[in-house]
């Protein structure tokens, strides 16, 4: 099968062409990337020695296509592709949100194709895998949802928690993109830590609406706190919440039982591992697996729940490259089955 990657020369694009170009069941058959047409692939990005010329737009036919594009650029670009019968996978925040309005709220622009957000499938494999392989357009999750999500998300599904639940991120500079700015300049970001986005970030929405999806009886609010900590890759999001009343049994055997239902909800997903021990970014880096470790705090009798993943690759291109082979109807794994780098 045939693949396109719509800016190729963005982080996630870039991504997105490593891990794809030894996927045994597609064929990269074009790039684009507004900065760099005419080149050579390989010339731009010696690594990947793919031998194909960034374009300015896609006019090779392909059975499906990736945007890694910014938000709303990247909805103008597949919305013609997708219209046209092209499957696509959109990495950028267009289709995340259901609420049109909501969108235009956090992304300040009027949404250019609002008619297929509904169509739009929520990309996070492990809570959608049936309507995406049923799908035609593909909303990529975002990287802090990714983290966040998949370790809230058996404690929530199964009942047990309830009211605020406080999400702390910290992520490397690389989900910044590959723009100039002084926020990600070496001399500002190392040897120090940053909280940003204090007042609201982009993918709060997003977790809130995914979070309520799993059990719309619940009532939560979520605080969300991103960090920008001096590394190229990896989240690490340190998520908190109050157990219900009798939810679990007390001392070792609550801390059991919590572990055995993580294990359990997630028995069937190739890339969430739920370990006993707090995981490192470093665990992560370069593969797509979301490392998950649930615990108890004996003292406040909260949730303590840590997601792990690489942002650029379950956080980006590798979930995308999972939902692709989803959709085609290939093995889930096919391609992303690498280990981490390490050390």
């Amino acid at each position: 099968m045939k693949a396109g990657i719509i800016n190729v020369t963005g982080y996630a694009g870039v991504e997105l062409a490593r891990l794809l170009r030894h996927h045994p069941e597609i064929e990269l058959k074009a790039v684009t990337g507004r900065s760099a047409v005419g080149e050579k692939l390989s010339d731009f990005f010696p690594h990947l020695d793919i031998d194909l010329t960034i374009e300015a737009e896609i006019t090779e036919s392909v059975d499906i296509v990736f945007s890694a594009l910014p938000q709303t650029a990247s909805a103008e670009a597949l919305g013609p592709l997708v219209n046209q019968g092209v499957k696509a996978i959109d990495i950028s925040a267009d289709f995340r949100l259901k609420d049109i309005a909501e969108y235009e709220e956090w992304y300040g622009a009027a949404h250019p194709y609002p008619d297929l957000v509904e169509e739009a499938v929520y990309g996070l494999t492990e809570l959608n895998r049936d309507p995406i392989s049923k799908a035609r357009l593909i909303a990529n999750p975002g990287c802090y949802p990714t983290s966040a999500i998949l370790a809230l998300a058996p404690a929530l599904s199964e009942g047990l928690i309830e009211g605020d639940v406080i999400i702390d991120s910290k992520s490397g500079v690389s989900g910044a993109g590959r723009g100039l700015s002084m926020n990600t300049h070496f001399s500002e970001v190392n040897e120090s830590v940053n909280a940003y986005g204090v007042s609201g970030h982009r993918h709060l929405p997003e977790i809130w609406q995914e979070l309520k999806q799993i059990d719309p009886s619940q009532d939560v609010s979520v605080t969300f706190l991103p960090h920008l900590i001096p590394m190229t890759r990896g989240i690490l999001s340190s998520c908190y919440a109050q157990f219900k009343d009798g939810a679990l049994a007390s001392g070792p055997k609550g801390s059991s039982e919590l572990l055995d239902l993580y294990r359990d909800f997630y028995k069937n997903d190739p890339f969430v591992k739920v370990v006993d021990k707090t995981p490192m970014t470093k665990h992560t880096l370069g593969n797509n697996d979301c490392i998950v470790f649930p615990n108890i705090d004996p003292r406040t009798n909260r949730l303590i729940s840590i997601g792990c993943i690489d942002n650029l690759v379950k956080g980006a291109a590798g979930q995308a490259i999972e939902n692709m082979n989803i959709m085609l109807g290939l093995p889930e794994t096919l391609a992303l089955e690498g280990l981490a780098l390490y050390p």
